[in-house]
């Protein structure tokens, strides 16, 4: 490895910081609060990395994403997009290829985040708007702080949120969703926990604690159990109703199979805590 590549690798590493808990909880932060933690190609690479590397992580149960500094996340990095149109590599083309390899890195992003097999929570401290109301969109569950606020205010400059309106489009409703899109407006932190967007909005005070004891009580599960769930979750939903209970049905036979699914039923029958093998 290069000179280069070592200074790459550890800048990457700035940008997504990592630690797991004795539990198995993995908190990834996003750590740019001088860009608002905008979504740079290397903060895309950076967090896809570690999600990466979670997939397979048997320490890794839960995984947390939170940030540092006053901004969540601010979406794409609109500076690096902009500088792409006039970029004499990119042959006259308006930044098209660019665009094009950028937003394609972002939604491969997005879509791993259900497609993950741990579950992962969104810990919003502060504002998220644009691609980054799409990351907390996109995450298994979601904690806001009432001083949060989410967004997708593409509108307002000629840019409809396009690619964010995929994954909150899948969270709530369609008419809040369109009143968030064509309006731009922020969506405070109640009113996102009311129209489905976060499970709980909080006090500033209480956030960490409170995705924490969300986190532990998930950990806590047999994590073949949830690997059953998750994916099954997700699968189900884009099916019509009879094709989604044969799926579902399917699952549950697998799951019934498995060794956690008895232990947890004959713990449940001998009246005692079950005794998780994770398989």
């Amino acid at each position: 490895m290069s000179d280069g590549d070592t200074a790459m690798r550890v800048r990457a590493d700035q940008l997504v910081l990592r630690d797991c808990d004795d539990n198995g909880i993995l908190r990834l932060t996003l750590n740019d609060p001088k860009t608002r933690n905008s979504l740079s190609e290397a903060m895309m690479e950076a967090l896809a990395s570690a999600l990466a590397d979670a997939r397979d992580d048997a320490d890794v149960r839960v995984i947390v994403i939170a940030a540092n500094g006053p901004v969540f996340c601010a979406g794409h990095n609109l500076k690096e997009m902009t500088a792409a149109r006039t970029n004499p590599q990119n042959e006259g083309d308006r930044g098209r290829a660019y665009f094009t390899r950028v937003l394609g890195q972002c939604s491969r992003l997005m879509a791993s985040l259900p497609a993950h097999p741990k579950p992962i929570i969104a810990e919003v401290a502060a504002t998220a708007t644009a691609a980054g109301c799409q990351l907390a969109a996109s995450c298994d569950l979601a904690v806001a702080s009432h001083e949060a606020s989410f967004a997708t205010p593409g509108v307002h400059i000629g840019l409809f949120c396009s690619t964010p309106m995929v994954a909150l489009s899948r969270k709530v409703a369609p008419k809040h969703a369109m009143e968030m899109l064509l309006t731009g407006d922020p969506c405070p932190a109640d009113r996102a926990a009311e129209i489905g967007l976060v499970n709980y909005a909080v006090p500033a005070d209480q956030l960490t604690d409170t995705v924490m004891e969300m986190a532990r009580k998930i950990a806590a599960k047999s994590t073949a159990t949830v690997g059953f769930g998750k994916p099954a979750f997700y699968r189900q939903l884009e099916r019509p109703l009879v094709e989604a209970y044969e799926f579902a049905a399917e699952v549950m036979v697998s799951n019934m199979l498995a060794r956690d699914a008895e232990e947890g039923i004959s713990a449940f029958i001998e009246k005692r805590h079950p005794n998780w093998t994770d398989s």
